[in-house]
């Protein structure tokens, strides 16, 4: 049974701000967790790493958890909408087709957090890369295979 969920109201008040650096999350469908196959993931992370190569971001860290993905970027080209339209439905695609068409991927919308400048980007940046550790899915960061972070 699928859930009701409120991702349009996360869409009110939205500000995209070009330089401005933003912390992303994204959630599978249901909260289940396709990314437990890691090689799944992976698929995420070329999406992500595409958005970086083509200069819409600059990804400073980022870890893709079974359920959902955090991303800390640097917004560059585009609006958050473009780039989540973009990584969301093309990693749709692929991981479909991995998964031979079983449904539906992510959840509707996504929360987005605009850092300040005298935010600590570091701090963020070890909140992002540490759940796996916290969700005590491995007892060493080195030891999940999803994650990277610029400053590491």
């Amino acid at each position: 049974m699928r859930t009701r969920t409120l991702g349009h109201r996360l869409r009110e008040g939205r500000w995209s701000e070009a330089g401005r650096v933003y912390l992303l999350t994204a959630v599978t469908d249901g909260r289940c967790p396709v990314f437990s196959d890691w090689r799944l993931g992976r698929l995420l992370v070329h999406e992500m790493r595409g958005a970086h190569e083509q200069g819409l971001v600059s990804s400073l860290a980022w870890v893709v958890m079974p359920d959902h993905v955090h991303w800390l970027i640097e917004l560059r080209e585009c609006t958050l909408g473009e780039l989540m339209c973009r990584v969301k439905s093309r990693s749709s695609l692929t991981i479909s087709l991995a998964r031979q068409g079983q449904g539906r991927l992510w959840q509707k919308g996504y929360h987005d957090r605009a850092l300040r400048t005298e935010d600590n980007l570091k701090h963020a940046a070890r909140y992002v890369v540490a759940n796996p550790l916290r969700a005590g899915l491995v007892e060493r960061l080195g030891d999940y295979p999803l994650w990277d972070a610029i400053w590491l």
